[in-house]
């Protein structure tokens, strides 16, 4: 959708302010630890586009909580399994040798969005260290939930999801679906009748740059908006709208135990 067609199809504009009293109309509060998924065209048109949203959410939730996001890149991967789009067989070990090792204060998220970039290069803002599933954070336990991300099982038990986990964090939703709620992954990794892998990514190990393998499990956010809406019947999910994107706020543990208990009966466990 062109900046043109958003401008259109908004009633009202959005400015910080506006965001502001929408998110503490939604439930989000200060102190609250929270991680953020969103679309921004989704909102209508900004005042301040991504800027106004990422300080919005600051000043909501202020340095006394921690706004998280995931800055993920899936193009640190290995080019055997590329498949939008796919290149050539020959070209694997060129990308092999060449690609870039990440690097948390360089490396861009790939497919993110541009709320996620513009909260990734923030002042104050710090990243994990994992080369396709990184975090970033800002505020009160920033450091703590990016500190020491696993390079296994990247989204599992020594990962910034299972720290957001045990400081009873909230997921927001700000015009996406449940699809992107990334912390469902943790329920999987916490479900038997996972299958494992062997993924690949160009990192710095020992002050050099490598391609490094590592195991994973193979996960599968297809299921995931099934499972939101399971849970939306506990009446547990805070729903509103924040300028013109239908938003959900949900406590995070709550639902990623529900999740597992969920896939536990679905895999037959």
């Amino acid at each position: 959708m062109s900046e043109e067609q958003v401008v259109r199809e908004t009633s009202t504009l959005c400015t910080c302010e506006s965001l502001v009293q929408d998110l503490r109309r939604l439930g989000l509060q200060a102190g609250m630890t929270v991680i953020v998924h969103s679309s921004l065209r989704s909102l209508g048109w900004v005042c301040g586009g991504p800027v106004a949203v990422v300080e919005a959410l600051m000043d909501v939730v202020t340095e006394r909580g921690t706004l998280v996001m995931p800055t993920q890149t899936g193009n640190y991967s290995d080019p055997a399994n590329w498949q939008n789009p796919p290149v050539p067989q020959p070209w694997w070990d060129i990308i092999y040798e060449a690609m870039p090792a990440f690097r948390p204060e360089v490396t861009p998220s790939y497919g993110m969005g541009v709320v996620v970039e513009t909260f990734r290069t923030h002042p104050g803002v710090v990243r994990s260290n994992h080369p396709q599933v990184s975090f970033a954070a800002w505020g009160k336990h920033a450091r703590e939930i990016t500190a020491n991300h696993s390079l296994e099982y990247g989204l599992g038990e020594q990962s910034p999801l299972a720290r957001m986990y045990e400081l009873a964090g909230w997921t927001l939703l700000l015009g996406v679906g449940y699809d992107r709620n990334t912390s469902f992954h943790l329920a999987e990794y916490r479900s038997p009748g996972t299958k494992e892998v062997t993924l690949g990514a160009p990192i710095i190990e020992n002050g050099q740059r490598i391609w490094k393998r590592f195991k994973d499990i193979d996960i599968d956010a297809d299921i995931f908006p099934a499972i939101g809406q399971d849970f939306e019947e506990t009446q547990q999910v805070l729903l509103g709208k924040v300028g013109q994107a239908e938003s959900r706020l949900l406590p995070q543990r709550p639902a990623i135990d529900f999740a597992t208990a969920w896939l536990k009966r679905q895999r037959g466990f």
